[in-house]
């Protein structure tokens, strides 16, 4: 009589990593984290990218690389496309060539997403400040907004079952986070918080608008002209502001007219020098150039003036 043997089990081979999660259904990828709920600084990472206005190039073949944590000085002289590209590695602006990503988001493709997660602090004709309002209000505005338009939905839902008391306490707590991290003390204001806004100094001015922008908790933040107007004990203050915002981990975007040689702390610094002949480079390679004519600057001048009317109107 003859015995059979059993057969073997067949080997299971293991399945290839798809980045699916294996709990969610079939053929369904797992869902994005919400950029706004992303921990860190935002790495800049940009090459060849341009932006063309109606009466021709804005800023083109700009190359910039940044990790998070850094601060990115952007530099040239007037008319150069340095607001432009500002708002450009913000996701407000749309790129004519080029690519770039924000945090690990592509620009051309991701903007919404970038928007979530950059903030602007500081850019005139975009996100002025209304004179007539005082310290005190913009902040309790920025805090509302904030609650009620800048948070992801489930953080939204979390909120919405806590006690009214707690939702005093959170706003209160992230209001005087961001006030620490920008420096600004409502007791040495003329009137408190209820100074009026035209009645700030400049100084005085950029930290509330670094403050306002810290309360959404943004991995990258954009500040226009940091050194207009300052003498340079407080353009020093003004880079020591930006440089402590770095040092926490939020990437910082920042036009000025001179960059500095260094910043406190060691903190990374890269140098883009914007030219209307080639785009942008880096400060190590640009070579010394004349200035420009008068009629020259006068026209890439209403060039940004066009270009910063359209992005207010958006």
């Amino acid at each position: 009589m003859t015995r059979h043997q059993p057969e073997p089990e067949p080997q299971r081979q293991p399945e290839p990593d798809t980045g699916r999660d294996p709990a969610a259904p079939a053929g369904r990828a797992a869902p994005t984290p919400d950029p706004a709920e992303l921990a860190g600084g935002a790495a800049v990472e940009a090459e060849g990218i341009g932006l063309k206005g109606p009466r021709g190039w804005v800023f083109r073949e700009v190359t910039v690389e940044a990790a998070p944590g850094s601060v990115v000085a952007l530099t040239g002289a007037s008319g150069t496309g340095r607001t432009c590209l500002l708002l450009a590695l913000t996701g407000r602006m749309k790129l004519t060539e080029g690519e770039a990503r924000i945090g690990g988001l592509r620009l051309r493709k991701q903007a919404a997403a970038i928007r979530r997660t950059a903030a602007l602090a500081h850019v005139p004709g975009v996100d002025d400040l209304e004179p007539s309002l005082t310290v005190g209000e913009h902040l309790r505005e920025r805090v509302l907004l904030q609650r009620r338009y800048g948070t992801a939905p489930l953080a939204a839902l979390k909120a919405a079952l806590r006690s009214p008391r707690q939702r005093r306490a959170d706003a209160r707590r992230v209001h005087d986070e961001a006030l620490a991290a920008a420096g600004l003390d409502l007791a040495t204001l003329p009137k408190g918080p209820r100074t009026a806004v035209r009645d700030l100094e400049r100084l005085e001015r950029l930290r509330l608008c670094v403050a306002l922008a810290l309360i959404g908790r943004p991995r990258l933040i954009a500040v226009d002209d940091v050194d207009l107007k300052l003498s340079a004990p407080l353009r020093e203050e003004a880079w020591a502001l930006l440089a402590s915002v770095a040092a926490s981990g939020v990437t910082v975007l920042a036009v000025c007219g001179e960059a500095p040689a260094g910043l406190p702390g060691d903190v990374p610094l890269v140098v883009v020098v914007t030219d209307r002949a080639t785009g942008a480079r880096t400060a190590e390679d640009a070579p010394a150039e004349p200035a420009p004519k008068a009629d020259d600057t006068d026209e890439t001048e209403k060039e940004t003036a066009d270009a910063l009317a359209e992005t207010g109107r958006a």
